[in-house]
């Protein structure tokens, strides 16, 4: 499986689970059913925020994106992986390899931008209350919307181009189960300057620039909070960030484990990796669903009706 230079590299072998075949109908399973309720789920939320008129506000516009990211973020690995464990073929060709990397550093570039964004809508909501609706009117929404998905197309096929110049010499085997930024890099005996410094510069741009500005809103918001007067008030401020704040803390933490500490195993991560584009796109729904009153209400009038 070896290969001597880039050139002679015409398809990636992917070792999902170490290999471990005794366990595929297992796994096969655990990933449909995942896969089945993820997309369920949030095409559900989807559709009862597009169907409720109360629901059209630029909180629960900006929820229905990241519904519609989580719904990218499991249909990029999930399928081929099912196909793969099902169908025994674990070859993936170069540019089937370069296409899925591709959507999935989209859609994770989406979803951290617009993670910021819920905190900025949240913060503007509470601290200056009174030009929320000036700040995030309509076309405002609509122009971030659209440059979110622009921006995140646009900045995942600048790194994909310019790693496509890496050698891939040590190795066409992927342990991994999904082509992404870090199973691929893996694989490469040299790195271009212009990969790694775009790879630099993209995690300071879109990740620790979002973070830190979600974290700066958020001890905006809370600094707010503490000083109102009502404990009924403090109550309600506080519940429309809770869920989003414990989605931040999920998506953050699954996030620095599977790609900033250093690999001790591929079997750990590939787990990690599991929680990362898996679990957390069922979830997500699940939290603001559970958590904001509003989505419930929405929810009951859906069923009754």
């Amino acid at each position: 499986m070896s290969v001597k230079n880039k050139t002679s590299i015409k398809f990636f072998y992917m070792l999902t689970f170490s290999g471990e075949t005794r366990y595929k109908p297992s796994i096969s399973i655990f990933f449909f059913l995942i896969y089945s309720v993820g997309v369920f789920v949030n095409s559900f939320i989807i559709i009862i925020i597009c169907l409720e008129v109360q629901l059209h506000k630029p909180m629960y516009l900006f929820i229905c994106n990241l519904s519609l990211v989580d719904i990218f973020c499991i249909s990029v690995p999930v399928p081929k992986l099912l196909h793969m464990l099902l169908s025994g073929n674990h070859i993936v060709s170069f540019s089937q390899c370069y296409t899925q990397w591709y959507f999935f550093s989209a859609v994770v570039t989406a979803e951290t931008i617009l993670l910021f964004i819920m905190a900025y809508d949240r913060y503007v909501a509470i601290c200056i209350p009174l030009h929320y609706n000036q700040i995030l009117n309509q076309r405002n929404c609509i122009l971030i919307t659209v440059g979110i998905w622009a921006v995140a197309f646009l900045n995942s096929l600048l790194l994909v181009v310019s790693a496509l110049n890496m050698s891939s010499c040590l190795s066409n085997i992927i342990h991994q189960f999904f082509c992404d930024v870090k199973s691929l890099t893996r694989a490469t005996c040299t790195t271009t300057p212009m990969f790694s410094e775009i790879v630099g510069i993209e995690i300071f741009i879109f990740a620790f620039i979002p973070f830190l500005s979600t974290c700066i809103s958020y001890v905006n918001i809370l600094s707010v909070i503490f000083k109102m007067q009502s404990k009924e008030s403090r109550k309600k401020a506080f519940s429309t960030c809770s869920s989003h704040i414990t989605i931040i803390i999920i998506y953050y933490g699954a996030a620095l484990i599977a790609y900033l500490i250093p690999s001790y195993s591929d079997v750990l991560d590939s787990v990690f990796n599991t929680i990362y584009t898996t679990m957390i796109p069922m979830i997500n729904p699940i939290i603001y669903s559970l958590q904001n009153s509003n989505i419930q209400s929405a929810l009951l009038r859906f069923v009754k009706r």
